[in-house]
């Protein structure tokens, strides 16, 4: 094959940077492919698009309704000049999402990313909860057609649904809008004609934060039916763009003044800022340093904000996140963004917090160096009084944040899974624990008492617990270890050859910590320990919190300050109500002497009293517990006692309440049989074989 002597291609090499350098600061060389990206970017341009290097998309992003209107309003520049030359740009919206999975199709397994009916409802629930309107009143659920919608109807008819489309819609200047009812179903209404479908959809709008915000609800399902799959660019893309129109063409576009303005005030912000975006993207662009020299052939952008841009590396400078290599060259750390969209999340839970102390009347007494952040990384257990409950992070997520005020005298902010803290309100009293990390006591005790032959017998635990002179009693004392059998035989850890002989492995306690650390869970735990606030504890005529801590062996560990000082407090005044009412004696000074089973009396007559009651209403005999009786039945139900949540068996003919164990919780409705110990336990029979006589 022939040539012409002509047909040649040029290949371009690196050229050589041949301007004058401090000699102690070398640039990396730049590539002529950069140089030709950056004179895209300066043109206004995006390198990116370029033949062949467009990222290409994921297939929920290919497909999808809304696809081809997401193409069309990507990437638009928000900014345009008037005939006059003004220069100004759209309102801003930020969009938040969340496609959450309710339901496997075509028969797949159940994993851990699907979403429970208990988190859904609790998710509902945050949204409806109290101050979160302009006159701290409850949240609303509103519709495209209903002022007041019923959210729990709406979760009903999307129980079989595949999954539900979370949004967060928050303008920059939503507090100007004349109506956010009207706005939000402007928008919806724009994302039927884009999605070409009906929508089925439900918002409550917040006031409670620095930025009003309206939270959509959007059932995963089409106008007949069918699964709804919305494109990821439109998602991403599409729902701020048509926010946007419509907030600018209520409230009108945005000056350079203005937008400036804004600007100026995140020269100082503890979080990522547009600023530092721009800084970010400079030093990409340059692939070296962010140039903010006045003689710098930059982006317009970048010229007009290019003191601001100074001031902010300034700041970040002082928090050891740039540097400034060169007068007017500024090197941004790789862990910039990291470290400031971590302190904006802190700051934004300091505020949550500060909000939580507030709603309580407690903010004069409560100092920020009293606040603890732990996040979901708990490390020590707390017992406190739960100041608020609210959803963690933006609130489209099914993590839930506790603000509780414990008794060391801080203020302690918690997340954990929404199962984790069902039923968990504000003003109970709660212990959050987080996973063990050391063997239980129990567990050496037992295997001390062991014999050599790996046999442990109960009374020989109480001759040494008598020996060594245990108190108050050797008999609870070994009880105790008793119950902990069970619990580890039910796991198959332990055998019980008969009332007194056990056979126990010689690594128990290593075992027995494995057991505790499956059975509690990633995270921290949470456990109610009374509904009721002190002041009601105080007064109550039945077994409570402050009757358990005041028996307790040891007196608390409370803190001058804080709700340790109230607890304190009210634990004295308790003592007086239960010297008054002849529960217990006083001995002067602030001490009482009150009988080693006062709880388990007190206990005793509120559940003689509310079983009763209980009984009554279903038609059937109320029939104690006591211990060494068999009991069995249909487990109906439990109810929650100041003195601890109790299980509801009915036998037909008898009805009985008996203290609640978490395993109950799997076999509701179901048979369960048990025998009453001593002190109020239950020896619990799952899974145990039944002979031919029963």
């Amino acid at each position: 094959m022939t040539r012409d002597e002509t047909d040649f291609r040029i290949r371009p090499g690196k050229p050589r940077d041949r301007s004058q350098r401090a000699p102690t600061v070398r640039r990396p060389a730049r590539g002529f492919l950069a140089d030709v990206h950056r004179a895209i970017r300066q043109a206004g341009g995006d390198p990116n698009r370029l033949a062949g290097k467009r990222k290409t998309s994921g297939r929920f992003n290919a497909r999808g309704r809304g696809a081809k209107v997401a193409a069309a309003l990507k990437g638009r520049n928000p900014w345009s000049r008037g005939l006059d030359g003004s220069r100004t740009r759209a309102r801003r919206v930020t969009v938040k999402a969340r496609i959450v999975k309710l339901n496997p199709q075509r028969g797949a397994a159940r994993g851990r990313s699907f979403v429970s009916a208990k988190a859904v409802d609790a998710h509902l629930r945050y949204l409806e909860r109290d101050g979160v309107t302009q006159d701290g009143e409850k949240g609303q659920v509103y519709s495209a057609d209903q002022d007041t919608a019923d959210g729990r109807d709406f979760l009903d008819r999307g129980r079989d649904d595949r999954h539900q489309f979370r949004f967060i819609v928050s303008a920059e200047d939503a507090i100007d809008l004349s109506d956010l009812r009207e706005t939000t179903r402007d928008l919806m209404a724009q994302m039927e004609a884009d999605l070409q479908t009906r929508l089925d959809w439900i918002a409550v709008d917040h006031y409670n934060t620095g930025h009003l915000h309206t939270h959509v609800l959007v059932r995963g399902v089409t106008d007949n039916g069918k699964i709804l799959n919305i494109a990821g660019d439109y998602i991403a893309h599409g729902i701020r763009e048509r926010a946007s129109e419509i907030v600018t063409l209520e409230l009108g576009r945005q000056t350079e003044l203005e937008v400036t303005d804004q600007l100026r005030r995140e020269v100082e912000a503890d979080r990522f800022t547009r600023l530092d975006r721009m800084l970010i993207a400079e030093q990409e662009a340059a692939n070296e340093f962010a140039d903010l020299r006045p003689d710098h052939d930059t982006l317009e952008t970048m010229k007009r904000n290019r003191a601001l841009l100074i001031a902010r590396a300034r700041r970040l400078e002082k928090m050891g996140l740039a540097t400034e290599v060169r007068s007017g060259e500024w090197h941004i750390s790789d862990r910039a963004e990291g470290t400031l969209r971590a302190l904006g999340e802190r700051e934004d839970i300091i505020k949550s917090m500060h909000r939580a102390l507030e709603g309580n009347d407690l903010d004069e007494t409560r100092g920020t160096s009293q606040l603890a952040v732990h996040r979901d990384k708990l490390r020590e257990r707390i017992t406190g009084r739960v100041l608020a409950r609210n959803l963690a992070g933006d609130g489209n997520g099914d993590r839930v944040q506790l603000i509780i005020d414990g008794t060391d005298g801080r203020v302690h902010q918690i997340e954990l899974r929404t199962e984790r803290c069902d039923g968990i309100g504000r003003g109970m009293i709660v212990a959050a624990a987080p996973p063990p990390t050391e063997p239980r006591a129990a567990d050496r005790n037992i295997l001390t008492a062991t014999g050599s032959d790996g046999t442990y017998h109960p009374s020989r635990h109480i001759e040494i617990a008598r020996e060594e002179k245990i108190s108050p009693d050797p008999e609870r004392f070994v009880a105790a270890h008793v119950r902990r059998l069970e619990a580890l035989r039910r796991a198959g850890i332990v055998e019980r050859w008969s009332e007194d002989c056990w056979k126990v492995p010689p690594d128990l306690p290593e075992r027995g910590l494995a057991h505790d650390r499956k059975r509690h869970g990633p995270g921290a735990r949470l456990e109610m320990l009374s509904p009721m606030g002190l002041d009601k504890q105080v007064s109550h005529d039945c077994a409570t919190w402050l009757d358990k801590e005041l028996m307790r062996k040891g007196s608390p560990d409370l803190r001058e300050a804080g709700f340790g000082l109230e607890m304190k407090r009210a634990m004295e005044r308790r003592k007086q109500v239960l010297v008054q009412r002849g529960d217990a004696q006083d001995l002067g000074q602030g001490r009482i002497r009150a009988p080693r089973d006062l709880v388990q009396r007190l206990e005793a007559r509120e559940i003689e009293r509310v079983g009763r009651a209980m009984a009554a209403e279903r038609g059937r005999e109320w029939t104690p517990i006591k211990p060494g009786t068999r009991f069995g039945g249909d487990l109906v139900g439990s109810t929650q006692l100041p003195s601890g949540r109790f299980a509801m068996i009915d036998n037909g003919l008898g009805f009985s309440l008996v203290p609640w164990n978490d395993v109950l919780e799997r076999r509701m409705g179901q048979q369960i049989a048990g025998i009453g110990l001593p002190g109020g336990g239950v020896d619990w029979a799952f899974g145990r074989k039944r002979g031919l006589g029963l």
